[in-house]
């Protein structure tokens, strides 16, 4: 396991939860550039779905949720896909309908963020799939955390959401609690401000022909 806490993460709000949902330019800008969602992978998919099946009590409902760029709306559209596939498998008679309630986007900037934060909790699903920007995440998890009953330990996402600078525009103990999949199928978890990752193991991780290398090695910066 690799655990990393980043400049921004130490020196962010100990709690974003009383922070207004709107960030502005001059916060934003003092985390530097801020990375744009790279295209998932199919290991990355199928990873967060595993760690949904995984859940007890089991992952029935989903709410899935995603910001508008295209990187982070096809990764939301492949795990629709892959998740009733799996529900169908398990119940033989699920339905798109009951695997996922609904599907919520957002734009980057938004007046308050409390429309898409009451259509994200509102259907009360097992747990939320998120695939999404860093900085319209940040602002809706602000909301979501200070006007809704959303759990952040019921959240899963795609390796996008894996970023120290969400982590410090949100407020570390907005994110904490929120795991997911990484690109290479391996997951990660928001834990007290830290970001701890697990790579995938050898079967997900390498390819045909390729030999076992030796990874994982737990660290502290």
């Amino acid at each position: 396991m690799t655990r990393t806490q980043s400049p921004f993460t130490a020196t962010a709000a100990a709690s974003g939860r009383g922070r207004s949902p709107l960030i502005r330019g001059a916060e934003t800008t003092a985390y530097g550039s801020l990375p744009a969602p790279a295209p998932h992978t199919g290991a990355e998919t199928a990873a967060l779905v595993g760690l949904l099946a995984a859940q007890r009590p089991r992952v029935r409902t989903v709410v899935l949720g995603h910001s508008r760029d295209g990187a982070s709306r096809t990764a939301a559209e492949a795990f629709a896909e892959a998740w009733c596939e799996q529900e169908g498998r398990e119940d033989g008679d699920a339905s798109a309908g009951d695997a996922v309630l609904a599907v919520v986007d957002w734009p980057e900037q938004a007046a308050s963020w409390l429309r898409p934060a009451r259509r994200f909790t509102g259907p009360a699903p097992d747990a939320w799939v998120v695939a999404a920007a860093p900085l319209g995440w940040a602002q809706l998890a602000r909301r979501l955390a200070q006007s809704t009953d959303w759990d952040p330990a019921r959240t899963f996402g795609f390796a996008s959401l894996a970023e120290p600078r969400t982590i410090a525009l949100a407020g570390a103990a907005v994110l904490d609690g929120v795991r997911g999949a990484a690109a290479d199928g391996g997951t990660w978890a928001i834990r007290g401000g830290w970001l701890s990752s697990d790579p995938a193991g050898p079967e997900l991780r390498r390819r045909p022909g390729e030999r076992r290398s030796q990874e994982g090695v737990r660290h502290r910066p």
